[in-house]
């Protein structure tokens, strides 16, 4: 930028008509600007794509243990005899209806019966049905202020009017600048799926994982969901599918705020600062533009002209020698038919004076001579 032609025009300029020009510049610059930024983040759905396997490998494999029901019942309503039975009645003899000494044989009247079942109440599969819900209301929340895409609008107007005066000649510039700047960014995965359907795909995941058995299970106990902070068991700790699932529940915790941020800038003001110096300089450049149509294309064509006819006479003089000619005789050429040619434009100055002097003078007699 620096070698532009434009600064040699203004600094060959006369600094008195440059600050001529400044001083009767009268100007006004109107801006208007419209800003508006749309910033989505959708960090959320991508943690919930990637954890959404690692839940089902959980509940396809989940955490279990065996429920020991203990109840002392009526010896005809129980189902099974177990060591643990006889060990109970043993302790409680008052449970003993008949006994026969020969045979040795008891008749109990009541015995403990235990019934053993698996059970699915574990705090593990308590904390992954809890991560469910969560995520269900995690995504309904997310979908009420859902914008499928990140955009960008930022317009701008400039309307600068000015007008100077050098002398007699009146100056005028209006300029009409229009700037705008639109940006849309699709936050699309790596299927080409846009936010709408990847939501819709991972609410299908999420509702088939809630007909699995133990979520099923634990559904109907109808228990209270796990808050946290969450217990750190050896399961949670060690399994790498509980992690992952662990990392899901903290980031929504921590993320509960509206991922859309938007942003929007309005301004409509005259500049009377560093803008309108500039359009004011920009004019002054404009100016001494249109300017070299009057006062600068014709030195500059003869300027361009006489170094052709130079250029075009060294090369002949170049040729005629056959190029044996040095640059100081060349130079000593030219000096000589240059004082050659000055001295006979002086004479022939001179003849032309001394022809019109003898002509005024017998012009002047006749006037004498003649009697009126």
């Amino acid at each position: 930028m620096d070698d532009l032609e434009l600064f040699d025009l203004y600094n060959k300029t006369s600094d008195k008509k440059k600050e001529n020009f400044k001083n009767k510049v009268n100007s006004t610059l109107h801006i208007t600007s419209n800003y508006n930024k749309v910033e989505c983040n959708y960090e959320w759905l991508d943690i919930m794509e990637d954890t959404i396997h690692y839940i089902d490998n959980i509940l396809r494999n989940p955490n279990r243990f065996i429920v020991n029901e203990e109840d002392v019942v009526k010896i005809e309503l129980a189902r099974r005899i177990t060591v643990e039975s006889i060990k109970h009645l043993s302790k409680n003899t008052n449970f003993i209806q008949d006994f026969d000494p020969k045979t040795g044989d008891v008749r109990p009247s009541k015995i403990l019966n235990i019934n053993k079942e698996e059970s699915y109440n574990t705090y593990e599969n308590r904390f992954i049905y809890s991560l469910i819900q969560n995520m269900k209301f995690y995504i309904t929340r997310k979908k009420r202020n859902l914008v499928a895409s990140s955009s960008l609008k930022d317009n701008k107007t400039f309307d600068y009017q000015a007008s100077s005066k050098l002398g007699s000649e009146h100056i005028n510039l209006q300029v009409m600048l229009d700037s705008k700047k639109e940006e849309k960014k699709e936050n699309k995965n790596e299927e080409g799926l846009d936010v709408f359907k990847r939501i819709e795909k991972l609410e299908l995941q999420i509702s088939d994982l809630t007909q699995a058995q133990v979520y099923q299970d634990i559904n109907k106990l109808h228990i209270a969901l796990v808050t946290s902070p969450i217990k750190k068991t050896n399961v949670i700790l060690k399994n790498v599918n509980f992690q992952y699932a662990v990392k899901l529940w903290n980031y929504m915790q921590e993320n509960m705020e509206d991922d859309v941020k938007k942003t929007h800038e309005s301004k409509d003001y005259y500049d009377t600062d560093t803008l309108k110096k500039y359009m004011d300089e920009s004019f002054l450049l404009n100016y001494l533009v249109i300017d070299t149509l009057n006062n600068e294309e014709a030195s500059y064509d003869k300027k361009e002209i006489t170094e052709k006819l130079v250029s075009n006479m060294v090369s002949k003089i170049m040729d005629i020698s056959g190029g044996s000619l040095n640059e100081d005789e060349l130079k000593d050429i030219v000096s000589k038919q240059y004082s050659v040619i000055k001295y006979k434009t002086v004479v022939n100055d001179k003849e032309i004076y001394k022809i019109f002097k003898d002509n005024m003078d017998e012009y002047l007699n006749t006037l004498k001579s003649i009697k009126f």
